[in-house]
């Protein structure tokens, strides 16, 4: 699961962690079988599904407007698998680092302006070590600026149907009106897993990564 280590987040979205963990929960066997209780979690918002079915096994506030965090990543993930499916992007292709995503707060992948950085490496810095300064670059080559890319969010955001979902830039950093709920996310993961499914596989399973001779574990 992607977090990011200065935020307490208000929310642990159960089903992401299921779906980014490549784990898929089996579907009941039989109409009357046993139903285990739902955890009892320190959280304000969770939702379980089985990924298979989408059947809702347990949740609590799952429409309650909360703050996603890092978990903001998976969209400008999602984007930017979408960017490489029709050809905006390559794997391959550098792009330019800019003193915003330089000297953005927060984890870091540690780009540095001067320095070419292909897309597969901000991808990894963004998926594997949540890198804030990935997060925007990516939304910089996507869009031209994180603000645009923004947009571009909110209107996939409509498409995939997440209605309680309102993005303000490409990292998770606090803003009044960047918000999501479990619901909306549990929709995002499923969609991500579904459309890009081997770059899934192969983007979501690193432990660590390093760039820059700095080796970081999954955050």
């Amino acid at each position: 699961m992607i977090k990011h280590p200065l935020f307490t987040r208000s929310i642990h979205i159960i089903s992401t962690s299921l779906l980014l963990a490549g784990i898929s929960l089996p579907q009941l066997a039989y109409a009357n079988a046993q139903v285990p209780p739902p955890p009892s979690l320190a959280v304000k918002a969770y939702l379980v599904t089985d990924f298979n079915s989408g059947h809702v096994i347990a949740t609590q506030n799952a429409k309650m407007r909360v703050e996603p965090a890092s978990l903001t990543k998976i969209m400008t993930a999602y984007l930017s698998l979408k960017a490489l499916k029709n050809g905006h992007l390559q794997l391959s292709q550098t792009l330019p680092v800019s003193e915003k995503a330089w000297k953005v707060e927060g984890s870091k992948m540690f780009i540095e302006p001067n320095k070419p950085v292909t897309v597969d490496e901000l991808l990894h810095g963004m998926i594997t070590v949540s890198g804030n300064d990935a997060s925007i670059t990516l939304a910089e080559g996507i869009a031209s600026s994180e603000e645009l890319f923004a947009g571009m969010m909110n209107k996939e955001a409509q498409r995939l149907g997440m209605k309680n979902t309102h993005y303000m830039n490409a990292t998770g950093l606090p803003d009044p009106q960047h918000y999501t709920t479990a619901e909306d996310l549990s929709k995002l993961a499923t969609a991500l897993i579904n459309d890009f499914p081997e770059e899934y596989k192969r983007l979501y399973s690193i432990k660590e990564y390093e760039y820059n001779n700095i080796k970081q574990p999954n955050r």
